[in-house]
């Protein structure tokens, strides 16, 4: 069965991205449709898949990462604006019988993702 995962890793204290809270959206033409919101556990990782089965289907998402939030409880200081602070990740299922793991690697002046299984 398909599903959408997630895991959040802070790499500047080398430790997992623990309460960062995630809009789920999905995305057909220009609208916008906020299908759901999940929080990472102190693994960095939601508790249960983000979406599966019936819920998940071929076509475009958007996860919206608020790092800024993170990002302050951690003490991090930064002029504000801050260079991050909602980070959203587009991309595409075309076969939504697979596992799309999209994780998030996290600093708080840079960010990286790719597509994980």
């Amino acid at each position: 069965m398909g599903r959408l995962t997630t895991h959040v890793l802070d790499t500047a204290q080398g430790r997992p991205g623990q309460g960062i809270r995630i809009e789920v959206l999905r995305l057909e033409g220009e609208t916008r449709t906020r299908l759901k919101e999940v929080v990472t556990n102190d693994d960095g990782r939601c508790d249960a898949p983000i979406l599966e089965g019936d819920d998940f289907l071929a076509g475009e998402y958007e996860l919206v990462f608020h790092a800024g939030d993170y990002l302050r409880r951690q003490g991090v200081t930064a002029s504000e604006p801050r260079f991050l602070d909602v980070i959203p990740l587009r991309f595409g299922v075309s076969d939504a019988a697979q596992h799309y793991h999209v994780p998030l690697l996290l600093s708080p002046y840079g960010y990286s993702t790719y597509r994980g299984s």
